[in-house]
């Protein structure tokens, strides 16, 4: 269990999420980096669509499904005296890449269209309810489930979400290279690398118009500008941890020197590396 302050308590259970907030609003920005499932207990849980005005509210006993590489606004507030508390199972890419090698493929159309939208409020059917009971026992931190118990968890999750509607098919199992690796599983692990978007594309098992190509489906962002924020959000996260110079930091990141690394973060985070280190 991580307790952050007296307010807020969250723990992790193999990919499944359990949050509470006891007395005050938490609201955060942020990219969506996997698939998620939601499901609200107490309190509210409200989120904004990238830059426009479209909200998404979600009251006890309701659940929501937030689609990967969408920036998204949240609020999870408590509501009528009550603290917020929900579930938030994520579906990440080798689990459902994994998942979709044992599917019944043969009733599925490969042609249905995939959702679009980046918040989908689900209805309440009997799969979802009855998924969210099952997993109500460990908000009780004392009674740990095994890893093997929540990993069918996220399994009855994903036939839940297929059993709503069949647009989650494709949404959930984008794989219709699954040959190439993922870009995104693959810059996460080799960002701080000085590598062209030849070497990138080659490493994935793409053509550069194809990883080009592919790179638009994951991301708003060039390429590029995705290897610089990526590396501003670790060396910012580094920093705030305050155990190591600024110049390990920028350099372990994949910045080649300070002058480009310094301006960079301030135009990302609004001050200079120095500021975060004691």
């Amino acid at each position: 269990m991580n307790t952050h302050e007296k307010n807020y308590v969250t723990f992790n259970y193999s990919d499944i999420v359990y949050s509470y907030y006891f007395s005050k609003e938490c609201m955060c920005s942020e990219m969506v980096r996997e698939h998620f499932l939601v499901y609200i207990y107490s309190g509210e849980y409200i989120l904004k669509e990238g830059d426009s005005k479209k909200k998404t509210i979600v009251k006890p006993g309701e659940s929501v499904f937030l689609r990967r590489d969408v920036k998204v606004k949240m609020y999870k507030q408590p509501k009528n005296g009550e603290p917020f508390m929900g579930i938030f199972m994520t579906f990440k890419r080798n689990f459902l890449r994994n998942l979709f090698q044992t599917i019944d493929r043969k009733n599925i159309s490969f042609d249905t269209e995939k959702h679009k939208n980046s918040v989908i409020k689900l209805p309440q059917t009997p799969d979802i309810t009855g998924l969210s009971q099952s997993l109500t026992p460990y908000f009780d931190t004392s009674v740990k489930p095994s890893d093997e118990i929540m990993n069918l968890k996220l399994m009855e999750g994903v036939y839940s979400l297929l059993n709503i509607d069949n647009k989650f098919f494709p949404t959930l199992f984008d794989f219709a290279e699954p040959w190439k690796i993922d870009i995104i599983d693959f810059l996460n692990e080799n960002y701080m690398y000085e590598l062209s978007l030849d070497e990138i594309a080659s490493f994935t098992g793409r053509s550069l118009s194809t990883f080009k190509r592919d790179f638009k489906k994951v991301s708003d962002l060039s390429p590029e500008k995705w290897l610089i924020n990526k590396r501003l959000e670790v060396a910012h996260e580094k920093l705030q941890q305050n155990v190591k110079s600024i110049t390990d930091v920028y350099t372990e990141v994949g910045f080649k020197n300070f002058s480009h690394f310094s301006s960079a973060f301030k135009k990302r985070y609004g001050v200079a590396p120095s500021n975060l280190v004691g």
